[in-house]
């Protein structure tokens, strides 16, 4: 079936603050721009998704996510993650969404074909949970009905949105994808990254321009 992904986008100057130590609060940005173009780079080139849709409040992100075709959802109350999340659920629901793809903004080596497979067959009614790289924290869900279940971001939050499936009796799996499993939140991730990119430079172009690798 095909889906709709959603993005939730931070103020660009209130993200990445775990990189402050090294990186200024001007090429943060910079470098959150990157990411997101990266992704819906990405996006763009999936053949199972059918829109689009950024929850920002961030008016350089609606520049970046408008560019790219995606629709803008506002984020006026900048509730943090899972609040954007639901607001965009919300919107795809409206548009008659059958499944909703909650991606991050910040995971650049997103692979269209990983998305392709996650997506194919998928169940209609089914929640896929794919962790980060720590296997703690949620980096994507793909949900159908796309309010399958609530998002719950944050520390722990693979546990429980495992637990959040069983509860309501969703079909689930927990799904690990490559590309999905590095978000850029700190100086061991950067580090990671230039890794990665070094063995792909075809891999988050953007970003590794921005990062200077």
């Amino acid at each position: 079936m095909n889906a709709t992904a959603i993005l939730p986008v931070k103020r660009f100057g209130a993200a990445k603050q775990r990189l402050a130590v090294g990186v200024g609060k001007e090429r943060r940005a910079t470098i959150v721009a990157a990411m997101l173009e990266d992704v819906l780079e990405a996006i763009r080139a999936t053949g199972l998704i059918e829109r689009a849709i950024v929850v920002t409040s961030e008016p350089r992100a609606v520049e970046l996510a408008t560019a790219a075709g995606a629709e803008i959802v506002a984020d006026p109350d900048e509730g943090g993650h899972s609040g954007a999340a639901l607001a965009g659920v919300s919107r795809a629901r409206e548009l008659g969404a059958e499944c909703a793809l909650l991606l991050p903004g910040d995971c650049p080596l997103l692979d269209p074909r990983e998305l392709e497979r996650l997506l194919t067959g998928l169940p209609g009614r089914y929640a896929a949970i794919v962790p980060d790289r720590h296997g703690t924290g949620t980096n994507a869900l793909a949900l159908a009905p796309p309010d399958a279940i609530a998002p719950a971001f944050g520390e722990g939050s693979c546990e429980r949105h495992v637990a959040a499936a069983r509860e309501a009796g969703i079909p689930h799996s927990v799904e690990e994808l490559s590309s999905l499993a590095l978000d850029l939140d700190t100086p061991a991730d950067i580090v990671a990254l230039t890794r990665a990119v070094e063995a792909d430079r075809s891999r988050a172009r953007r970003t590794a321009k921005a990062l200077g690798i």
